[in-house]
């Protein structure tokens, strides 16, 4: 650890001068230790968390086969280039002609859920629909959502897109 060397002073007085050496390898292997402690407790970021609102499972639920009524219900289709396209039809009756499309500025959003929110004729069970396609983005995803909120529409579902919606999809895009 540490070394005591004792050196005669050369000249006239007998005085000795004891120099001491300090061995600092342990000291540079607890600077390391340190930094690894650190660096393995530290968070670099912080994660970010957006709160879902999903229903509590009842226990006394039984599944329901009854299909929702389009003009009970808008769906969303998020595609690719920061798309987005709307509608509420059936599966005979959507075509390029309906299946509208609109951006992502929160006031065209927020304003066609309340148009098919006010034309609904059962409104406690109107839903949203998002359907986002493999292209979209998650920054689009989470925009709908965010409208949804701000429309203070509980109902909504995520699903894939439907087979008839991609190909009427697939038209408007290529």
């Amino acid at each position: 650890m540490a070394e005591v060397i004792a050196q005669e002073k050369q000249g006239g007085s007998k005085q000795r001068k004891k120099l001491i050496r300090v061995d600092m390898t342990p000291m540079v292997d607890l600077g390391f230790l340190l930094i690894t402690f650190f660096m393995f407790t530290t968070n670099f970021t912080k994660p970010n968390v957006m709160d879902l609102g999903l229903p509590a499972k009842d226990p006394n639920h039984r599944p329901n086969d009854k299909v929702i009524d389009v003009k009970n219900q808008v769906t969303f289709i998020l595609g690719k280039d920061n798309r987005v396209f709307y509608h509420q039809s059936s599966k005979e009756d959507l075509n390029t002609g309906n299946l509208k499309e609109t951006n992502f500025s929160g006031i065209n959003i927020t304003k066609i859920i309340s148009e098919a929110y006010n034309n609904a004729p059962n409104k406690e069970n109107f839903t949203i629909i998002i359907e986002p396609t493999d292209d979209a983005n998650y920054k689009n995803f989470v925009d709908v959502l965010d409208n949804i909120a701000i429309s203070k529409k509980e109902r909504y579902g995520v699903t894939d897109i439907k087979p008839w919606e991609k190909k009427v999809y697939e038209e408007l895009t290529q």
